[in-house]
C-alpha cells in the first residue's frame, strides 16, 4: 500500500530511533541540533530539488536554480533561530547542462552565499542521464537558549507569519501557463529565505514553536500541532495574502515563517518585530486543546478542506 510522504517519514523515524545519536537530536524539526559543549550549539539540515519536480530549467534562469539551492536550506537554519555559516554542495548534472548551465548555477549559489557570509566547505560531483538533482547541507549556529524547535506549542499562544503567502504557489501557476514575468513568477523562481527575521525571533523568549513555510500552512502547523500536541484554530480572514486563499494555504515555497508567541505578548511583539526588521508579522490564529486544527471565517468554523503539497 502507498504511504504519504509523512507517513514515510515518521516509518524512517520510528525505525532509528533506537540507534545511538551520538549528542545529535533525532529527527522531527527544520534542523537537528548538535551540542558542541559551551552555550553555543551547531544546527545541520538537508534539501534536495529535483529537475522537474523543485524547478523547471525552462523557466528558470540556471543563477535562479543555484540561489533557490541555497536559500531554500538558508530557510531551515533560520527557523531554528540560527545564523547560517557553512554548506556542503552535491550536484548531479546531465550533459546538457554540464558547462554553461553549471557555471551560472554556480554564480548563483556563490552571490547568495557571499550576501549572507557563508562559506562553501565542500560536496560532490558527478553526472546524471537525464535530469539534474542538487542536494545542500546547511549548517548554522546559535546560543542554545535561541533554539525554536516544533514542539514547543502552548495552548494559549498566538499563531503568527511573517511576510505574505501564496505568491510562490501562484507564480508557479502562472508559469505552467507561460507566463513566466508575473510578480507572482518572478517569486516562485527566486526563493528568499527570512534569515534576519529568523535570528531576531529566535532572541525572544516569548516565541516558543517555529518553523518555515516550505508545503503550505494546512501541512506546515500540523508538524508542530503533532510534536506539540495542541490543536489549532485559524482565522482564514487574517492569512496576509494577495491571492486566493488556497495559494496561501496549501501551496509550497513561500519560505516565510510561521511561529507560535505568548498570546499575551503577541501585539508587543508585532510592533517590535515590525520595527526591527521592517517585515510584517500577522496573528492568523490560535493554538487550542486537542489534536486538529479548525479553519474558520469571520470567526465561524468552515468545511472547508485544505492540504498541504505533498511529494508522494
Amino acid at each position: 500500500m502507498k504511504k504519504s510522504e509523512f507517513s514515510f517519514i515518521g516509518d524512517i523515524a520510528k525505525m532509528c530511533a533506537s540507534l545511538p545519536h551520538n549528542d545529535f537530536e533525532p529527527i522531527g524539526d527544520d534542523c537537528t541540533v548538535i551540542e558542541i559543549g559551551g552555550e553555543e550549539v551547531l544546527v545541520a539540515t538537508t534539501d534536495m530539488l529535483v529537475e522537474d519536480v523543485h524547478f523547471l530549467r525552462w523557466a528558470s534562469s540556471a543563477e535562479e536554480v543555484g540561489e533557490k539551492s541555497l536559500m531554500v536550506n538558508l530557510s531551515d537554519v533560520a527557523a531554528m533561530g540560527a545564523t547560517p555559516v557553512a554548506t556542503l554542495l552535491s550536484i548531479a548534472l546531465p550533459a546538457a547542462a554540464q558547462g554553461e548551465w553549471a557555471e551560472g548555477f554556480m554564480r548563483g549559489y556563490y552571490d547568495a552565499s557571499a550576501r549572507y557570509g557563508v562559506a562553501l566547505v565542500g560536496g560532490d560531483t558527478t553526472a546524471s542521464t537525464d535530469k539534474i538533482t542538487i542536494n545542500v547541507v546547511a549548517i548554522g549556529r546559535a546560543h542554545k537558549q535561541n533554539i525554536k524547535r516544533r514542539s514547543r506549542a502552548k495552548v494559549g499562544d498566538a499563531i503568527c507569519v511573517t511576510g505574505k503567502l501564496g505568491a510562490s504557489s501562484k507564480g508557479l501557476v502562472d508559469i505552467m501557463f507561460g507566463d513566466l514575468n508575473t510578480p507572482a513568477a518572478k517569486i516562485h523562481r527566486r526563493a528568499q529565505a527570512r534569515i534576519e527575521e529568523g535570528k531576531w525571533l529566535g532572541k525572544q523568549c516569548e516565541v516558543h514553536a517555529m518553523m518555515d513555510i516550505s508545503d503550505g500552512i494546512a501541512s506546515d502547523i500540523k508538524h508542530i500541532m503533532e510534536l506539540s500536541k495542541v490543536g489549532a484554530r485559524i482565522e482564514l480572514k487574517c492569512i496576509p495574502t494577495d491571492y486566493d486563499i488556497r495559494y496561501a494555504t496549501t501551496g509550497g515555497e513561500d519560505y516565510e515563517l510561521l511561529f507560535t508567541v505568548a498570546g499575551d505578548k503577541v501585539e508587543s511583539l508585532i510592533e517590535r518585530f515590525n520595527e526591527a526588521t521592517g517585515c510584517e508579522m500577522t496573528k492568523i490564529g490560535e493554538i487550542v486543546e486537542g489534536n486538529n486544527v479548525e479553519w474558520l471565517e469571520n470567526g465561524v468554523p468552515t468545511e472547508i478542506e485544505l492540504k498541504g503539497f505533498t511529494h508522494f
